[in-house]
């Protein structure tokens, strides 16, 4: 069983504390990657916009998970089923961003922005 879980005194010990200094470290770090991400959509990358912001949101997503959300600290099953969710949204908005370029020589002139490639 994990820490998470053990008994403590004949009672299940439902959770743990966590100090407060790490809770703010990582509060810092969302903070941080939360300002790089609106920095990156003031830099054209051109590809790469949208690559970077994903890697920014997905280490945002993991921290969340790991610290607020106690999964360091839970059961492996519980990591393998979030890890398993992750893996999936992200190969969806792989195939729709693929898809996407698809369409594009069927844009409307004046009606939608045109991609520079």
């Amino acid at each position: 069983m994990s820490r998470a879980h053990e008994t403590v005194g004949g009672h299940a010990d439902v959770g743990h504390v966590v100090p407060l200094r790490l809770l703010v470290g990582v509060l810092a770090v969302l903070l941080v990657l939360t300002i790089a991400t609106v920095a990156v959509t003031l830099v054209d990358l051109g590809r790469l916009n949208i690559v970077v912001a994903m890697v920014i949101a997905a280490v945002k997503a993991t921290l969340v998970l790991l610290y607020f959300m106690h999964l360091r600290w839970d059961r492996p099953f519980h990591a393998l089923v979030i890890v398993s969710a992750i893996v999936f949204v992200a190969l969806f908005v792989a195939l729709a961003l693929l898809d996407s370029g698809q369409y594009q020589p069927d844009l409307i002139p004046g009606y939608a922005p045109q991609i520079q490639q």
